[in-house]
């Protein structure tokens, strides 16, 4: 495939329209909420506030521009699950997951609402996903995973590799799980303008280039207002407020225990020139589902709304001491690994052209879905680790956190998800030796039918893994 006018940056973003920028902080602003960070889960949390209580005074402090991290690079994937899978929630939660589930599938549809109330165009698609099986043994489990979602009273169809490759034609398919109902693709980065314009419609105020450096109590008394201190907007630019909600992902925390519980792990993606009419033909794909592969080392992949080919996942690589930063965003090797698995997926896309590349961080936790937690005696409120499936999960943990910073007792507050945090990751450099050894593990259980070795099965019992 040739790279020669690949420009190196998220398509989503490279495909917005002109939009007037939002001024950084200026002076002193007070507010009763104020959310750190403009992705999907401080987006949510500021619409969510003012839909709660109108007139109430938020401001949302964006560190560069709405959308640019994590929220503008991933796949657009919407899942109704916000325990990362049906799998992963009956894994960690077993009493709790037909909560779970109605909780998740509760969230998608104020998801989907929100998108055709405040007519966000944002290439919303319900078309379903399918996983797709392309080694032997992955077929067997497809049908135990069927009996599961069933019982927990999911649409699924189980297809063998004929009928897979009648719906979307890859040589390497053996066989499928559709499923309808729970799953939507999105373009992320036109979603997250609208829940910005909804924010600012309500008397919401964000500010773009406003990086909060310091978060502190404005007083010594119990319930005093929090400081948020802006750098590089302006000689004493802060927002003062009674709540505060950190929603920054990935990126550095400001509360130094949340980084024992994250690790930002990077995701490399690819997207192709627009497909012509005989390219998609040979493709088939009419439903356009959203469809990943069942490896340990995994792609997930998908039509934009235009009919490019986004392809990414795969390699899920960590960075010594939570290395983050520009320079890790462009990995040639990777992208090279992904368009030769492409052609091997779709080889008629051979000649094909890249037009995008990029890779951002996702923050991952040791059982792959968010985590909750409060400081400063409840007045500041936090989410992280959705471990690459926070676009649906977004609006659920808006939710939760509102409820947390009202510190009333509700049946989202009660969750053991929500009350209980995942099993932290050691301190570097037992770090970076403990995921080196999880992912040369996964990638032998890959090579050898799915056969988790003595490493994997301890991560098993423990409930905990690496994953993107």
């Amino acid at each position: 495939m040739n790279f020669d006018n690949a420009l190196i940056r998220p398509y989503w973003l490279d495909a917005l329209p002109p939009q007037d920028a939002r001024p950084p902080l200026g002076g002193v602003r007070p507010a009763d909420l104020v959310v750190v960070g403009a992705g999907f889960v401080g987006l949510w949390t500021a619409l969510r506030a003012l839909e709660r209580e109108p007139g109430r005074r938020v401001i949302v402090l964006e560190a560069e521009t709405i959308a640019s991290g994590a929220t503008g690079r991933n796949g657009g994937f919407i899942e109704a699950s916000v325990t990362h899978g049906l799998e992963n929630g009956i894994a960690h939660f077993p009493r709790e997951i037909t909560t779970l589930e109605r909780l998740g599938s509760e969230s998608f549809a104020g998801l989907l609402a929100t998108v055709d109330a405040e007519q966000i165009e944002c290439g919303l698609e319900r078309n379903g996903s399918i996983d797709v099986a392309t080694e032997p043994y992955q077929v067997a489990g497809l049908a135990d995973m069927a009996a599961t979602a069933r019982e927990h009273g999911h649409r699924v169809e189980l297809l063998e590799a004929s009928a897979l490759r009648r719906r979307v034609d890859s040589p390497t398919y053996l066989g499928g799980l559709a499923r309808s109902g729970t799953t939507a693709l999105v373009d992320p980065a036109r979603l997250a303008l609208g829940l910005a314009r909804a924010v600012e419609a309500r008397g919401g105020e964000i500010f773009e280039h406003s990086p909060v450096t310091h978060i502190a109590s404005g007083g010594r008394t119990t319930g005093s207002p929090l400081v948020c201190e802006v750098a590089d907007a302006g000689v004493g630019a802060r927002a003062i407020a009674e709540r505060v909600v950190l929603a920054t992902s990935a990126y550095p925390p400001l509360l130094r225990k949340i980084r024992r519980y994250v690790l930002p792990v990077y995701d490399y993606v690819l997207v192709t020139e627009q497909l012509d009419a005989g390219e998609l033909s040979a493709l088939g794909w009419s439903g356009r589902e959203g469809l990943s592969d069942l490896g340990n080392q995994f792609h997930y992949y998908r039509l934009t709304p235009d009919n490019r080919l986004l392809f990414g996942g795969y390699d899920a690589v960590y960075y010594y001491g939570n290395g983050m930063g520009s320079r890790y965003e462009r990995r040639p090797n990777t992208w090279v690994r992904l368009a030769q698995h492409i052609t091997t997926t779709f080889p008629h896309l051979s000649g094909v052209s890249i037009s995008h590349a990029w890779g951002g961080a996702i923050d991952t936790c040791s059982r792959f879905c968010a985590f909750y937690d409060t400081a400063f005696a409840g007045r500041l409120a936090y989410a992280a680790g959705f471990t690459g499936l926070g676009v649906g999960a977004s609006r659920f943990a808006a939710d939760v956190l509102l409820d947390l910073l009202g510190g009333a007792s509700t049946e989202r507050t009660e969750l053991e998800m929500v009350r209980k945090k995942p099993m932290p990751f050691p301190p570097e450099p037992l770090r970076s030796v403990v995921v080196a050894a999880t992912k040369r593990s996964l990638v032998a259980a890959d090579e050898h039918e799915g056969h988790r070795n003595a490493w994997l099965r301890v991560l098993d019992a423990l409930g905990v893994g690496f994953d993107s």
